[in-house]
């Protein structure tokens, strides 16, 4: 750590007043301290972190008088087992120390690396792995659950769950005519040659074993219904009256709720229509017909489900969970039980290679069709969640957010079904003619960001620039949109009006301590050059005021008074 990033550290910590996920100040006054162990194994099971030894945090991050570093460090290189002896961890993660100062008094930097998938979890020899192993939330050392520490141990290699048998089920418990469908599916294909009967057909497609026990997989896709012997093998729909879910005791819970069973893909298709009837429906024209559209694409809920129900973990100490499809007002929530598998990653999620923990239960949902009886439910090429992104993105809606725990992955789907009716109302003020998909997608992005520009329409459409130019020209020329810069354009409106962004901007600013678009754009997840000319609109509108000219290094922004 360089000695700005070190001042850096010790003045977001004094400005905060605690540690957070990413430093733990320990004072080491007398020795380092057993809960120094902890620490290690939560930021190695996580995201790696920092340890600042010397400092006291009850003293307000100040250094201790007396701190001896090179004890210290003897003790935290013997501690981990660089020293000799097996050490206070297992699989302990690798390390960087450092000295430091701070204010003239020396301190130890101690980064702690995060462990590799195959090497989590990291946890405290002495208490063994359930007891000792240990995850970083904000500033504490939280206990790993039994199902993440599971999950981590298992996340490279398979268990063939979805292969396992069901004993006590048997074939009259399979559906008749999903059974017909998968064979004629598979009609003429080598799985099937040389296959003599029914019994023998079935075990090459890996509904039964060999020696005619139902597996798990099979029964789960082709079976009459599933839940006669996994009863939480669903998935669970529920709308929920506030964007946060509701207390026990409330009265009102849920607007609705769905408990979604039966065949997978049958309790798929229940799912997304359940979740579909909860959501907005808006109109465009397209030539002189007119198309209704989901808030959210239906093909992105059916996907999202889909992989939900493909990629949970169906081991044993997961049964008694169910994938679950929370519908809030501002947003859509799917859930599965089971962490990532197979080494991907958040940030390999989009990168188009498949990685599936059920392998049988895949193979077996590419065959079977959806309950409308065209197509699949899932593909199982690795494109599904760039699908997702594409078709969110074509609708002007935010990308899906993810969110990865050890034992958990959600997928998040923002709704703005309330901005359609405000902007319909809008243009209907002002103009009798039709709009397309395309020109919603544009007037929306102008709506929630202030401008859109050529460049942006071309990738979000993912058409040439020629045909993005040609769109925003014609809503210019219509009175929708009016050119503010040679390739981007605005909402056309003579008075002032505040956006959804707009006000994220104006309640990031103060009225007495100016900040620059630097400090702006990181409070907001935003670039600079995407708030430049939201800025300079604001500031003509008389919601900011800023401190010098445009063209001045020093410019910084204040709330108008």
């Amino acid at each position: 750590m360089t000695p700005e990033a070190l001042t850096a550290t010790v003045r977001r910590l004094r400005f905060q007043c605690n540690d957070d996920s990413l430093c733990e100040v320990k004072a080491c006054s007398v020795g380092l301290g057993a809960s120094v162990w902890d620490t290690v194994s939560a930021f190695a099971n996580t995201a790696g972190g920092v340890l600042l030894l010397g400092l006291s945090e009850e003293a307000g991050f100040e250094p201790i008088h007396g701190f001896d570093p090179d004890r210290i460090r003897d003790q935290f290189v013997e501690g981990i087992g660089d020293g000799g002896g097996a050490g206070r961890l297992v699989s302990a993660p690798t390390y960087v120390i450092s000295r430091g100062e701070v204010e003239g008094a020396p301190i130890l930097v101690i980064e702690i690396a995060e462990n590799d998938l195959g090497s989590k979890p990291c946890y405290v020899r002495a208490k063994g792995v359930q007891g000792g192993s240990y995850k970083r939330v904000d500033d504490k050392d939280i206990r790993l659950s039994p199902t993440e520490i599971f999950e981590m141990q298992v996340a490279l290699t398979s268990q063939n769950t979805d292969r396992r048998s069901v004993p006590e089920a048997d074939v009259d418990d399979l559906e008749e005519g999903l059974i017909e469908a998968l064979l004629s599916r598979r009609k003429g294909s080598k799985a099937l040659r040389g296959a003599a009967g029914r019994a023998e057909q079935l075990a090459r497609l890996n509904v039964l074993t060999k020696d005619g026990q139902v597996r798990l997989a099979g029964l789960l896709v082709v079976g009459s219904y599933p839940q006669q012997f996994f009863p939480r093998f669903i998935i669970d729909v529920a709308v929920h009256p506030s964007n946060e879910k509701s207390a026990p005791g409330e009265r009102f819970r849920f607007l609705d709720r769905s408990l979604c069973d039966g065949p997978l893909a049958e309790a798929i298709d229940q799912a997304v229509t359940a979740t579909a009837r909860n959501l907005r429906v808006y109109s465009t024209v397209d030539g002189s017909a007119r198309v209704d559209h989901l808030e959210i694409p239906q093909e992105v809920l059916r996907e999202a489900i889909a992989n939900a129900v493909v990629h949970r973990e169906y081991h044993e100490m997961f049964q008694g969970q169910p994938v679950t499809v929370d519908v809030y007002p501002d947003r859509v929530v799917v859930t599965n039980p089971g962490g990532l598998w197979g080494g991907k990653t958040l940030e390999s999620l989009d990168d188009g290679i498949s990685r599936c923990r059920n392998q049988t239960l895949m193979q077996l949902l590419q065959a079977v069709p959806v309950a409308e009886g065209a197509g699949v439910t899932v593909e199982g090429q690795g494109g599904g969640i760039k699908m997702m992104v594409h078709e969110m993105e074509a609708h002007a809606l935010d990308r899906p957010r993810f969110r990865v725990t050890p034992d958990q992955v959600s997928v998040e789907l923002r709704r703005h079904g309330t901005e359609v009716p405000a902007l319909r109302s809008w243009l209907a003020e002002l103009s009798n003619g039709p709009l397309s998909a395309y020109d919603d997608a544009a007037l929306l992005v102008a709506r929630r960001e202030g401008r859109v520009g050529v460049a942006g329409i071309r990738t979000l459409l993912r058409i040439d620039s020629d045909e993005a130019r040609v769109l925003l020209n014609d809503l210019a020329n219509r009175g929708l949109l009016r050119q503010v810069d040679v390739e981007d354009y605005e909402l056309w409106s003579d008075e002032p009006t505040l956006r959804r962004s707009d006000t994220d901007i104006i309640e990031a600013l103060s009225f007495d301590n100016p900040i620059d678009i630097h400090e702006l754009a990181a409070t907001l997840g935003r670039t600079p050059g995407g708030l430049r000319p939201v800025l300079r609109r604001l500031i003509r509108d008389g919601y900011v005021d800023a401190t010098a000219s445009a063209t001045s290094r020093s410019r910084k922004y204040l709330k108008a008074r």
